[in-house]
């Protein structure tokens, strides 16, 4: 397996690993650093017909509880509230908007439905409102957002500025975040996963990796290529060199550059003492703006985007969409918690000690 490979972004010259030569530099001012882009602090009119998507039973009920409808309405937006017992087609209810004339676009849920509707803001040239009403909201994080109150997102509608950050793509589906594939996908297909994420590696993760389950994986990556990966995160821009599983922050938005995370374990035992010892041998860790292509034994895999679950045709190719999405933050969003904080060490201390626990159950001595 080949670590460290290099790649090179928009602006910022070439970059080795995880591609954190600008995030050096947010990281001083404890900002992320999309924050720091050249349009960050431009004023932009408020929008005369916005639109906002309201997924009430993201996060436990959190726009309910933060009354995000209701201050919507009252700052001009249109505002569909979504019932739970009828599912639509949010891309379609979105193309639907555009044609009856909405100037901005915005979605009060999780990482997923904003996946949804972020692309149809792309395709139509129009500014995406984020409000984090999510259970994990990682995109409004890196973004800066206040995830605390995520009706203080509300205020981009009348002051706010625009950045411009990447969209990735796995075949014809956007993601705002990532997506995984392998164990990282078995995590994302229980439905346990969404409120107990930790819990549910700690559950699934030495199982899979024992019996080394599921699909066997092949990724490519320009002159690069990995064999049966057990594990494959692909995300839309690296996250930081310091946080090579994909736990936390990702130091920019707009390097114009996927990052690719691939692990393979030959023994569950090797993963285990590996993460207790905070290695990270037998990561490929890479940035690149190349397509990346996951391809499989079987014509159809389960895959983890933003966190949902769904099903893809092999081969999977994941490309990136430099500056593609008009993303509309307040002007006076809260300092974010520095993107320089270390993973959390503990949680992966307990995964790692759930895999140890069972390869020493089948495997005596």
């Amino acid at each position: 397996m080949a670590d460290g490979a290099v790649g090179s972004g928009r602006g910022n010259g070439s970059c080795a690993g995880a591609c954190d030569c600008d995030g050096r530099r947010a990281d001083e001012r404890g900002l992320p650093a999309v924050a720091v882009t050249a349009d960050a602090f431009r004023p932009v009119a408020a929008a005369r017909r916005p639109y906002l998507i309201v997924n009430p039973r993201s996060g436990g009920g959190k726009a309910s509880r933060f009354r995000i409808a209701e201050k919507a309405r009252e700052l001009g937006a249109q505002v569909l509230l979504l019932d739970p017992s009828r599912p639509q087609d949010l891309a379609a209810v979105a193309r639907r908007a555009v044609d009856d004339g909405a100037d901005l676009l915005g979605v009060a849920g999780g990482d997923g439905t904003q996946a949804l509707v972020a692309e149809v803001a792309a395709k139509s040239g129009l500014p995406f409102l984020v409000v984090p009403a999510g259970t994990r909201n990682h995109f409004a994080m890196d973004l800066g957002l206040d995830r605390e109150d995520p009706s203080t997102a509300l205020e981009a509608l009348t002051d706010g500025v625009e950045l411009r950050v990447d969209l990735g793509f796995a075949g014809e589906r956007v993601f705002v975040n990532n997506v995984s594939f392998g164990a990282y996908a078995a995590l994302v297909q229980d439905p346990a996963y969404r409120d107990d994420k930790i819990g549910t590696v700690v559950r699934i993760l030495p199982e899979f990796l024992a019996r080394h389950e599921g699909p066997e994986l092949v990724v490519r990556a320009g002159l690069l290529t990995v064999d049966r990966p057990d594990a494959v995160l692909v995300s839309n821009n690296p996250y930081r060199a310091d946080d090579p599983a994909g736990l936390g922050r990702r130091a920019q938005l707009d390097s114009g550059l996927l990052g690719v995370l691939a692990a393979r374990a030959e023994t569950p035992a090797e993963t285990a003492a590996r993460l207790r010892d905070g290695q990270m041998h037998g990561l490929t860790n890479l940035a690149t703006s190349e397509e990346v292509v996951i391809d499989a034994d079987i014509p159809f895999i389960p895959v983890g985007l933003d966190g949902e679950a769904v099903t893809l045709p092999t081969p999977v190719r994941c490309r990136i969409s430099p500056g593609t999405l008009r993303v509309r933050v307040p002007r006076h969003r809260p300092v974010a918690a520095p993107a320089g904080r270390p993973p959390d060490r503990g949680a992966i201390r307990r995964v790692a000690s759930a895999v140890g626990r069972a390869v020493h159950g089948r495997h005596p001595g």
